[in-house]
């Protein structure tokens, strides 16, 4: 399914690229378990090394399938067929402060995204309606099921313009200046110094 037009099976997915070393801790398994259990009809394609966790423990049904690492090439042929981009982030001391890089990548890529109530993902994105935060198995189908079946139009334009405004370039526009004015700074003597001489 792509956009508004709805088939017998919709298909949500996780993204971790090769390379990546995340898993214990940061994943919900607990959520996606019960996301898919309460839609069978749905899959839940996960992409990404699974690390540091027993295969045996991750959750298995018909309609979750474990891809494995993908290299970077291959992930937008990939992205071009999924219905939205789910980041079911455990909350805890492991995620307290994490601003994850595949909220921007999915939404580059024009997908839907429905997330935890990551901070850095509820305050870069969530406030401004473009990714929708859930707390809940329930609220996460509410959500994914609300974004499936909207138009994505005006939706797409506003993640567009703010996707915009953090680019790379603009983030290292922004750290060299801290950088020189900080450089700057510690350059000058002290206030209390140059008084006294």
């Amino acid at each position: 399914m792509t956009g508004p037009n709805v088939s017998s099976s919709s298909y949500v997915r996780y993204l971790e690229p090769a390379g990546s070393r995340r898993m214990p801790g940061w994943f919900d398994v607990d959520l996606l378990t019960l996301v898919a259990g309460l839609r069978p009809d749905w899959h839940f394609v996960m992409i990404g090394p699974v690390v540091k966790i027993d295969p045996a423990l991750l959750p298995r049904g018909a309609n979750i399938h474990w891809l494995g690492p993908k290299p970077y090439d291959e992930l937008p042929e990939y992205l071009a067929h999924w219905d939205l981009g789910l980041m079911p982030f455990a909350l805890n001391d492991s995620t307290r402060f994490i601003s994850p890089t595949k909220t921007p990548e999915f939404l580059a890529a024009g997908l839907p995204v429905v997330s935890t109530p990551v901070r850095d993902v509820v305050d870069a994105y969530g406030k401004e309606g473009l990714v929708e935060i859930a707390s809940t198995a329930a609220d996460v189908v509410a959500c994914a099921e609300h974004l499936m079946h909207c138009p994505r139009d005006a939706w797409l334009e506003r993640v567009d313009a703010r996707l915009a405004t953090g680019s790379w370039d603009t983030t290292w526009a922004a750290m060299q200046a801290m950088i020189l004015t900080a450089l700057s700074a510690a350059a000058r003597p002290a206030p209390w110094l140059a008084s006294a001489t």
